[in-house]
């Protein structure tokens, strides 16, 4: 099989993937292979890339937003099927018995393992994948439009729960890449007044298409006090900016695995019970729970396909800031 595998962190400018012929691979027990259709491109994918992210093994093969069919199905496995179209998101597998698996918060398990991180994940024509951690899809989204729901759906979902955000509420996103273009269409469905910041006119535009009220630089400041804010952008002053703009005891969820220095900010920022939270990780219920949600709202993504032989180009637009939406892989 091809996959596209990282030998050694490089700004994507450099083209660091290279497309390699691997071993077809076999599952093991409690395995699926899955031969992939298409891989969404996500931000955490250029990080580990770029080596702002710390590899946890190399070589690898990044990728964690991955559609395709089961190939093959490993002993005691009763619940997938060969053919069966399936899902692979960021969270690959956890320990299932720590204080955080047990009381629902396995995104948080310290033996928790990551698709495209630890193992080698979708930038391929197949992979193999824990069958536990896999999302039957339904047929109401094709595989492109598939792919970007499986992280930057499910961890937006996430982010709006961390956040607190209520039907009806005043909701601020600072960001504005395909994580933030599910959360504004869930947000417009609980009838929340959606406020985007984001640096590129294209998006502020984009966003006002898709329901926002108001959308703005982020040297703006939206014309209400926000009750709740999430930050997409990986940049500390985003969030300082993001404070500034919550009313009092309103929340900013930082919706990132990877974020540079936070400038100093007056503690007035954070008084009157303010507060600034991390979004870490997913639950396979915040997967499972995103996926119907986006059936029923419906979510619809935005797109640019390339083959996986072009995979360097899609990460290069990725971190120019050029795409419109997500970039996805069309793999077979």
């Amino acid at each position: 099989m091809r996959a596209a595998r990282l030998a050694e962190p490089r700004p994507a400018s450099s083209y660091p993937l290279v497309v390699q012929d691997l071993d077809t691979p076999t599952a093991a027990q409690d395995e699926v292979v899955i031969e992939v259709s298409t891989c969404g491109v996500c931000r955490t994918d250029l990080q580990l890339v770029e080596g702002d992210l710390a590899a946890h093994r190399l070589p690898i093969t990044p990728g964690h937003q991955v559609v395709g069919k089961v190939r093959e199905v490993g002993s005691g496995v009763e619940d997938r099927h060969v053919g069966q179209r399936v899902g692979v998101a960021w969270i690959a597998s956890t320990c299932g018995k720590c204080r955080f698996c047990l009381s629902g918060r396995e995104n948080l398990c310290e033996a928790a393992t990551f698709t495209g991180w630890d193992g080698d994940g979708g930038f391929a024509e197949m992979i193999v994948a824990d069958a536990g951690f896999t999302y039957p899809l339904p047929d109401g989204f094709d595989d492109v439009e598939a792919a970007p729901l499986l992280c930057g759906g499910t961890i937006g979902l996430r982010s709006l729960r961390v956040s607190g955000i209520q039907r009806g509420d005043r909701l601020g996103l600072f960001g504005f890449g395909a994580s933030a273009t599910c959360v504004i269409q869930i947000a417009r469905a609980w009838e929340c007044e959606v406020f985007v910041c984001t640096r590129s006119v294209r998006e502020q535009q984009r966003a006002r298409d898709l329901g926002a009220v108001w959308a703005g630089g982020y040297e703006d400041s939206p014309p209400s006090k926000l009750d709740a804010a999430i930050t997409f952008a990986p940049v500390g002053s985003v969030v300082v900016d993001a404070l500034r703009s919550v009313d009092r005891g309103g929340v900013v969820a930082v919706n990132a695995i990877h974020l540079d220095r936070i400038p100093e900010f007056s503690y007035d920022l954070l008084w009157e019970e303010r507060q600034i939270r991390s979004v870490a990780n997913v639950t396979r219920r915040d997967a499972v729970e995103l996926i119907e949600l986006a059936a029923e709202i419906p979510i619809r993504t935005q797109t640019e396909v390339f083959d996986l032989d072009d995979v360097n180009t899609a990460l290069e637009r990725l971190s120019s800031g050029a795409l419109a939406g997500a970039a996805v892989l069309a793999i077979s």
